[in-house]
This record gives structure tokens, sequence and C-alpha cells, in this order.
């Protein structure tokens, strides 16, 4: 038999909203019900920010150093940054060098004793405000290494309009519509929310379970030498 030959299955916020009434045995009535569950939507796609990385939200960024200057903003929407070097050019030709940096908590940057001095920066800390920033130690005296590179974390956008589809991948889809039927379930049939918890958690642990990258890992034990 054939197949559709295609692979391009989506929804958008309508569909998705459709299929979250229908699991909590309802149906969206009135412009408020819409409403409302564009706003559960929403809060769904924030708590996901507390369930690790997802790789499609990863970004990389180039930004130009300042000499004297240690703090930069990062972009709009970042949730964190998860990787950081310097680099020779803003570019990856041939002739690049780039140069990792160690990522330190902010107890280990408060314990530095002169974040002033200028240099190579081989640290980096990121406050992690509503807009998050990088700070660099050293600070940068942008001779050599001109540009900051980093990956970053990206919110996921919000729902918006009702035609619009929902910024995610399509194997974040099951865990998507089950997020909903369950945050909806709680306001609209109190009965089927510890069901529907059920299925939403083990659709997004799935979901979680397979978005990773397939590197291997090698683990080598620690040599210890006992001093005479």
């Amino acid at each position: 038999m054939a197949t559709s030959g295609t692979t391009t299955f989506d929804l958008n916020i309508d569909d998705v909203i459709q299929e979250g009434f229908e699991r909590c045995n309802l149906k969206a009535n009135s412009g408020y019900d819409l409403k409302s569950a564009r706003r559960s939507l929403n809060i769904l796609f924030s708590e996901w920010g507390n369930r690790g990385v997802h790789l499609w939200k990863v970004a990389s960024y180039s930004q130009s150093l300042t000499a004297g200057t240690s703090e930069y903003t990062t972009q709009t929407g970042t949730n964190d940054v998860l990787e950081a070097y310097i680099s020779t050019s803003s570019g990856t030709t041939s002739s690049t060098t780039d140069v990792s940096l160690t990522k330190i908590s902010r107890s280990d940057y408060a314990a530095l004793p002169n974040k002033g001095s200028r240099g190579q920066p081989s640290q980096y800390y990121v406050a992690r405000e509503s807009a998050p920033k990088i700070i660099l130690y050293q600070t940068p005296d942008a001779s050599t290494y001109t540009h900051l590179k980093y990956f970053y974390l990206k919110r996921i956008e919000d729902v918006g309009a009702y035609t619009n589809t929902p910024d995610i991948v399509f194997r974040f889809i099951p865990c998507m519509a089950a997020g909903l039927a369950y945050y909806l379930s709680m306001k609209y049939n109190p009965k089927l929310v510890e069901q529907n918890k059920l299925i939403y958690e083990d659709e997004l642990s799935r979901a979680l379970n397979e978005d990773g990258q397939r590197t291997s890992v090698y683990i080598t034990p620690q040599t210890y030498y006992p001093q005479q």
C-alpha cells in the first residue's frame, strides 16, 4: 500500500486546545475557554523550562568583546548559557582560534580577589536575572581574543495567535497535548486530574529521554597515588 510520502504533520494552537478539551471529555464553548486554555499552554511551556535542556532551543551567538568590559547581556529570550569560549574572530575560518571558558558559580566568582584585572578571560559566571548576563574573568583586554561566543538555551516562544503553530519539535507534540489536558482538567474536570497527570508525565519522560545527543561517553577512573 502507498504511504503519504510526507513528514509535515503539525498542530496549530487551535488544534492543540481542541485536543486538550476532548481529552477532558469537554468542548470549548466560549471565548473565555479558549483564552483560559491558551494561558494554560503558556504556563505549560514555562514549566518545561524547569525540565532540563531542550536541544531544539539551543542556539549560538557571537558577541564582540570590549576592552575593560566584563559584563555582557545575553540575547533576548535566553534562559541559560550552556558553554562559552573566546575567539580571535566572529567566524569559523581556518585561521580562527578558540579558547574554551570554564563556567563557575556565583560563590566562585565572589571569591575571586581582583575582578577588574585585565587579561585573557578563562572563566565566566552567568547571572541568571530576568535578562541573564555573562560576567567574564579576567576582564578582557580584547587584544588577541576579540569575540565571546556561546551556546545558550532559549525560552520556548509564547503561544500567540490561535493560528500559530507551537514552538516545539514534533517529538514533543504528544506530551504537549497531554500536558494541556492535565492543566485543563484541574480547572474543568477534577476527576481526570490524576489520570491526565500520569499520562502527561509518561509522555514527557519519553520525549525528554529521546531528546539527547547520541555520542559516545568515556569514563576513566581517577588514578590515586598514595604519599609514601
